[in-house]
């Protein structure tokens, strides 16, 4: 693997982590219906939960991050599940304020990508 091709994956895969937050913001603001809750509930059917597992099996079965990344990974997705309840039983507000949790989550997960990115690429270097 080349440094370009491991940033352009751990690019990819914050795009995808990027996209979950939105979506899930968008849902509890109320702008995203009851359509398609699977990727937002789920960690196995969102797109980084995806890009986990088929990293883990594979190019980067050997980094020990890994597995913190998926514990954060269906953390968030706890939390994610949890606020879109609150929103559906009419708990708006409590499911916004909430939100600050997931960002928190998100930051975490966010970070964790970087860094197994940079000791990759630093690796290949």
């Amino acid at each position: 693997m080349s440094p370009e091709y491991i940033k352009q994956d751990f690019e990819s895969a914050i795009v995808k982590h990027f996209s979950f937050k939105a979506r899930l913001r968008s849902f509890l603001y109320g702008n995203g219906g009851g359509k398609e809750q699977g990727p937002l509930r789920d960690p196995e059917q969102c797109g980084l939960g995806q890009w986990i597992a088929e990293r883990w099996q594979g190019d980067y079965k050997h980094v020990p991050e890994m597995r913190e990344l998926d514990a954060l990974h269906r953390l968030i997705h706890q939390q994610a599940n949890r606020l879109m309840d609150l929103h559906l039983a009419g708990r708006r507000d409590e499911a916004l304020t909430g939100f600050g949790e997931v960002q928190t989550l998100a930051d975490r997960i966010q970070h964790l990508l970087q860094t197994m990115e940079a000791k990759l690429r630093t690796a290949q270097a």
